[in-house]
């Protein structure tokens, strides 16, 4: 399923080494962690400056054009950047869920916290996630939930409520 929802590596292009590897997502994603939180700061102190969406607006201007160079230096040209008009249109979404993350805690962490707005959106995306493997959503392979992993999620979920707590 994954190679499926990945699509084909475009011959002749500039690629990072190995992306797609084990040891490569890993580092990746304990980074985005490490860089979401100190989003979350970040865009906090941004929205309260000049405003939520105006915050919001420019860090998504700001994302589109370092994606847009991105894309033009690894893939020497757009790329398939023209076969999203023929996808899916559910394939959209994940633009429109990515603003809303963003503008979500710009809102949040001034209210209630860096710690708090983390903690809360590692459980939402924990129990999504969750849902997404159990039932196989979006083309991908289900995985069971067994005790263990049952109890690992409502634990990081009660956590997540406990940060609210000052």
């Amino acid at each position: 399923a994954g190679a499926s929802i990945r699509g084909p590596r475009q011959e002749g292009t500039a690629s990072l080494p190995r992306m797609h590897s084990a040891g490569f997502a890993t580092v990746i994603a304990v980074g985005a962690g490490l860089a979401g939180s100190l989003q979350v700061a970040v865009m906090g102190r941004f929205g309260e400056r000049i405003g939520s969406w105006e915050a919001l607006v420019f860090s998504l201007a700001v994302s589109a054009l370092l994606a847009l160079i991105g894309l033009v230096i690894l893939r020497r040209g757009a790329g398939r950047l023209a076969d999203a008009l023929g996808a899916p249109k559910w394939m959209w979404l994940g633009a429109v869920l990515g603003a809303f993350v963003v503008l979500s805690i710009t809102v949040a962490g001034p209210a209630i916290g860096t710690t708090a707005t983390v903690s809360l959106l590692i459980a939402g995306q924990l129990v999504a996630a969750t849902a997404i493997d159990r039932f196989g959503w979006i083309g991908f392979e289900r995985i069971p939930i067994g005790w263990v992993r049952a109890l690992g999620l409502a634990l990081l979920v009660a956590g997540a409520a406990l940060t609210l707590r000052k």
